[in-house]
């Protein structure tokens, strides 16, 4: 038995809210200059009351090839996924992953003591810890009464 379906060539056809909506999707949630096939390391940062904490995942990378720096307020991280050596014997159906340098560069919420930074590497995680600076920790005013 075979499934008929309609046809209704008014599904086709994109509409005008669909398409502004497509693109002011592509043009701010991709960095700025990169083509649609390029995918950053996905990223996630947080904080509590004593730190910022980022997680970056980078599967694939050893600690070594990860290079993190702090300047003012924003925290870089470069590293490069590098490509195995391909074999000129396989044809490939589908090749998605991707191969390259990356740069990612994101802007911290408060001020934090780059000198206690912490970088830790496990199961293609990249896990970055940074305390906060002492002035901008909460603190609690204890009231007196009279």
């Amino acid at each position: 038995m075979s499934n008929l379906i309609r046809f209704e060539p008014m599904r086709e056809m994109i509409t005008l809210r669909e398409a502004m909506d497509r693109l002011f999707d592509e043009a701010f949630t991709r960095p700025f200059g990169l083509p649609s096939g390029v995918v950053m390391p996905a990223l996630d940062l947080y904080q509590t009351d004593d730190e910022v904490v980022v997680q970056v995942a980078l599967p694939g990378l050893k600690a070594e090839d990860v290079q993190i720096s702090i300047t003012g307020d924003l925290l870089t991280i470069k590293g490069e996924f590098k490509e195995k050596q391909e074999d000129k014997h396989k044809a490939y159906h589908v090749r998605e992953q991707r191969y390259g340098a990356f740069e990612r560069t994101v802007s911290l919420p408060t001020e934090i003591v780059a000198d206690k930074a912490k970088a830790e590497f496990e199961n293609g995680i990249l896990t970055i810890t940074l305390p906060k600076a002492e002035e901008v920790k909460p603190r609690t005013i204890t009231v007196k009464a009279k």
